[in-house]
């Protein structure tokens, strides 16, 4: 399990790179947008559909690195008065949850990828359904990481909880 958690640990780091690389493009590719049509007066046309993109894969990507490392949105003030047990029942039950919603981000993104991969985005030239590789694979991380968590604490290993290191320093 240390092993899985260790090769997953680097699957996120990179999707956490490649989310804050993102960012910082989708960022840069806006100020030119701003600086060409208000100093050039010559807008570059490709600027807002990349950045749109772009936001998409931040933001599934971060969300799942997010629920790898404990930071999703949760409603804690009732675990701090639970015995231990009935905690994991809980935070399992919230991994099984976040499993569906990702379930279904997967599924619905796969059909919507299907149903617009004919069509191509104006701006860009690229298939329709590239617009949804982000969800996908958004949905798919948040899976894979929430199964880690479940498989973890059916080791009695810990989970991340709010930034924490899951794995002691060897």
């Amino acid at each position: 399990m240390k092993s899985i958690a260790r090769r997953l640990a680097v699957v996120s780091r990179i999707a956490l790179w490649l989310a804050a690389t993102g960012l910082v493009a989708m960022t840069a590719f806006i100020a030119w947008q701003v600086f060409g049509r208000f100093v050039l007066n010559d807008t570059p046309t490709w600027t807002e559909t990349t950045a749109v993109l772009l936001m998409g894969w931040f933001i599934f990507l971060g969300a799942a690195v997010g629920i790898r490392e404990g930071y999703h949105l949760s409603f804690d003030v009732l675990l701090y008065v639970l015995p231990e047990r009935a905690k994991r029942v809980l935070h399992t039950v919230s991994d099984l949850v976040v499993i569906a919603f990702a379930s279904g981000m997967i599924v619905f993104g796969l059909q919507l990828a299907d149903r617009t991969w004919a069509t191509t985005i104006p701006n860009l030239g690229i298939s329709g359904g590239m617009a949804f590789l982000s969800l996908i694979a958004g949905g798919t991380l948040m899976v894979v990481f929430s199964l880690e968590r479940i498989a973890r604490r059916l080791a009695g290993l810990p989970t991340a909880r709010f930034g924490e290191t899951a794995l002691p320093e060897d």
